[in-house]
């Protein structure tokens, strides 16, 4: 497979949202009901399901994300939000870059949600990742 800087494989990409641990706590009574925004493209998000009353929630689910050619970006964009009755606050968000899940290796591991200046963290996620070129 060829990377340059306008090419990707096509292909799938899978990736399952297993489970979250030590989320920073948004609420003032109570623990967070998290839920994450997963993308590629600011076009086309997919969002996991609300877990009620965790900071360590356990979601293993799957999304999938169909990569063309022409698609540019070389990262997957996570966000992870606290639901509220009126909104939602933010806990954390993070990139992960799939250079090495495009050249065919599997990631299976825990992510870290960064402080704003990276001093921190605001929790972790577990997530697995693969391709499958077409």
């Amino acid at each position: 497979m060829v990377f340059g800087n306008t090419s990707t494989p096509s292909g799938i990409l899978t990736v399952t949202l297993c489970e979250g641990k030590g989320l920073k706590d948004k609420d003032l009574i109570g623990k967070n009901d998290p839920y994450v925004e997963l993308w590629l493209d600011d076009n086309y998000k997919q969002r996991s399901s609300n877990i009620s009353g965790t900071n360590n929630p356990v979601w293993n689910e799957t999304f999938s994300f169909n990569i063309t050619k022409s698609s540019h970006d070389k990262k997957l964009y996570l966000k992870v939000y606290d639901k509220d009755l009126v909104g939602c606050d933010k806990i954390g968000d993070t990139k992960f870059d799939l250079k090495d899940v495009y050249s065919g290796k599997e990631f299976d591991g825990w992510v870290s949600l960064p402080a704003k200046l990276g001093l921190t963290s605001h929790g972790e996620l577990h997530l697995k990742i693969n391709f499958t070129p077409n």
